[in-house]
This record gives structure tokens, sequence and C-alpha cells, in this order.
């Protein structure tokens, strides 16, 4: 069934600014996003969910009140949620896998019991901004196309990503939207940062840096976070890495980027020919 805005089947495929021109109550409420302050939201009652990662819960749960993730460049914040029974999901997309990402997220709203009781479902797409290599119109993309592959209709609520969520300084462009939040029980979404990332923050992120794909990390029923085993190679030269400052890291990986290396498993397969100590080790 299709992707619906205002009860209308959203016409595919067309940039995010055509969309929400389309449909202006879209329009709308991204700006009223834009708009508001970020809040600070501290650990308590907080899951926060990293990159490629989600967590689903209902206003049941004892432990969890609010969804949040940031640090959302080109990737995208998805809040899926059922208004009937309240189950709400909120994953961090970075388009490693987006076809099976997507129906991993219906089917995690879906495995509450309750869910075909009276409600729809509604979702609300945040990130992106208009980079150079344009991976976040790309993103938006195989989002929108794919919500409207999926077998039930889905309400798109919110589409705050891309050039709609894109800010212009000294000709550089950045999001303005990092992170939001959402409260289970109230269903309010709002701009938000985080300072506790966890639990297990450096172990949630190892997972994903040696290249895991997307999964579930929260159990409803118990009210646990549960992550699977995984696999790690081990980065080269990592004692060579720790020694170098921020400046001489970032000039390597702009060359990386630049020179359209291959990234897999958190590793790079390519060739840069510089000559420096550095930049040879990445070959």
């Amino acid at each position: 069934m299709p992707l619906l805005v205002e009860g209308r089947r959203v016409r595919l495929p067309q940039s995010a600014g055509d969309l929400v021109r389309a449909h202006p109550p879209l329009e709308e409420r991204a700006r009223l996003l834009r708009g508001q302050s970020v809040q600070q939201v501290g650990p308590q009652g907080l899951l926060y969910v990293q990159q490629r990662e989600l967590a689903v819960t209902s206003p049941k749960d004892g432990s969890i009140s609010i969804l949040g993730s940031d640090d959302a460049t080109t990737c995208h914040i998805v809040v899926l949620r059922h208004t009937g029974n309240g189950a709400t999901c909120l994953t961090h997309c970075d388009g490693t896998d987006t076809k099976a990402e997507v129906p991993l997220i219906m089917n995690s709203i879906k495995s509450f019991s309750d869910h075909a009781q009276c409600g729809r479902l509604e979702v609300h797409l945040v990130g992106g901004f208009n980079d150079d290599r344009q991976l976040s119109q790309k993103l938006t993309h195989q989002l929108l196309s794919e919500f409207d592959r999926q077998e039930d209709d889905i309400h798109l609520v919110t589409l705050c990503v891309t050039e709609l969520n894109d800010r212009e300084e000294n000709e550089n462009h950045f999001p303005i939207i990092y992170g939001i939040a959402v409260n289970i029980k109230t269903a309010e979404i709002y701009r938000a940062s985080f300072q506790d990332r966890g639990p297990e923050e450096q172990l949630r992120a190892a997972r994903a840096l040696a290249g895991g794909p997307m999964i579930s990390i929260y159990d409803a029923e118990t009210e646990q976070i549960r992550i699977g085993p995984y696999s790690w190679t081990p980065f080269p030269h990592v004692d060579f890495w720790l020694q170098q400052d921020d400046k001489q890291i970032l000039e390597v990986c702009q060359k990386v980027e630049s020179a359209g290396l291959r990234r897999h498993g958190g590793q790079y397969f390519g060739k840069v020919v510089t000559g420096s100590k550095s930049e040879l080790l990445l070959t």
C-alpha cells in the first residue's frame, strides 16, 4: 500500500523540497521543528539509539519514556509510531542497506500483539543536508521509496531532511538538526542533544564500526538491552594512528574520500598515492 500525506498518495520519485511544496502541512511542520531550541536530554528514562541501531517500545514501558539519537549529518533519524497502541520505533539510518532496514523497522512495530487495533502508522524523517556527495539526497530517496513499497498504509507526518534541513555558512553547508528525541508517552518529537549515549556506548559503537547490519537493541517485554555477538577485525597500525593529531587524521580521511576508496567492514580498500607514511598505511 502507498505512502500517504494528508490521505493522498505521495508521488515518487521527487526531491524532499518538491514533496513538501506539494503538501503544505509537511512544509509547516518542518519549519516548526527547525525553529525549536535544542533540548538537553538527561539519562533518566532515556534509551539512546546509535547509528545502525533501532529500538522500539510502548507507553506501557516502565523503564523507558524517551527514545533519542543525534550526531546525524548525512544520516537520517526515523521514527515510526502506531497511533493506536503507541508502539514507537526510533532508528538511526546511514544508508548501508535501506532495503533491508525498512522492513525491519516495520516488523519491530508489528511485533506488538495489539498492533491491529484502531489507529494508523505514522512516520517521521529527520536529518541530512545538501552535502557535496549527495549522500543525503540518496538516503532520502531510498527511505521514501522503501516505505512506499510496504504492504501497510504509512502516513508521512514529518519530513525535515536534506535541503529542508540545510543551512549555509561561508559557502559551506551544514545540517540544522543533528538529533531528535521522541516521548513515548506523549508522542512529542523535538530537537535534542544527549550528554549520555549509553549504556555500553563503546561496545555498541564497536559493533557498528565493525560493519554490522542494523539490529534491534531493546527487548520491551523484559525491559532489557540486548546486543548479540559480533566479529571484529583488528585495526591495522592502530598504535601509529593513536599517535597522530586530529588535523593529520582529518587530512588523510579527506584524501581517502576524494580518492573514492571503497569502505567495507570498517576498513578502506584502494590506494592513495602521495608518498607520506600515514597515507600509505591506508592502502
